[in-house]
């Protein structure tokens, strides 16, 4: 396993941590201790990892040459006890994907400053700049992770973090059909990824360009 893989994954592993601490977190603050209570609000990875979807998923897409993600263990909120369900469930379900652009930005910003020139697709750093060429690839890698987990997260199908900006716009009176729709939301989710890795390796698709903007954004003036 090369070094930039194994960087990539150490990357992945913490930025999902912290992705879902972050819900943690803001479920607290807002009057919800489940996740508290369940010590989830940790940065110890042990508490994150589920076995398949933060392991062997990743691993079989690598082995495959699949664009690479994952999941860890949702974190456990109950919305009933935010004191506004409603409009605190949005702000939950957002701190995820918030914290990891928050990272993505960070990372992109020592990146340009440093003067580093980085290849998303193969995970390589052509010139380091004013850093040293292990940090400037780390720094590179860590924010095309957060790029893509908070994309990822935020597509607006369940479980996945979008999904409560859709719940929020629908009417209180049409919320019980709509946890209905949401039951077979599942499988166009896994669908929607395998066109997509199709379509990658066509050369376009929704990651294709994601890794094109990362790369303009963040080592192109």
């Amino acid at each position: 396993m090369s070094k930039s893989v194994i960087t990539y994954i150490i990357c992945a592993v913490v930025s999902v941590c912290f992705h879902e601490a972050a819900h943690g977190y803001v479920a607290n603050f807002f009057g919800d201790p489940t996740a508290k209570r369940a010590g989830r609000l940790t940065l110890n990875p042990v508490r994150h990892i589920d076995p398949f979807g933060t392991v062997v998923l990743p691993l079989i897409l690598i082995i495959a040459g699949l664009p690479v993600f994952g999941y860890a263990k949702l974190v456990p909120v109950n919305v009933s006890r935010l004191r506004n369900p409603r409009n605190h469930a949005v702000l939950v379900s957002l701190a995820g994907p918030g914290l990891n652009l928050s990272f993505a930005a960070i990372s992109i910003a020592i990146c340009r400053l440093s003067g580093a020139t980085f290849d998303p697709f193969s995970g390589t750093i052509m010139a380091s700049g004013s850093l040293s060429l292990n940090i400037a690839q780390a720094f590179g890698l860590f924010g095309l992770v957060n790029i893509l987990l908070a994309a990822f997260n935020l597509l607006p199908f369940p479980p996945l973090d979008g999904s409560a900006i859709i719940e929020r716009l629908v009417p209180q009176r049409h919320i019980p059909r709509y946890y209905a729709l949401r039951q077979s939301a599942m499988p166009v989710l896994f669908g929607f990824l395998l066109l997509n890795a199709l379509f990658f390796h066509l050369g376009s698709g929704m990651l294709d360009s994601l890794l094109n903007a990362f790369e303009r954004l963040a080592f192109k003036s």
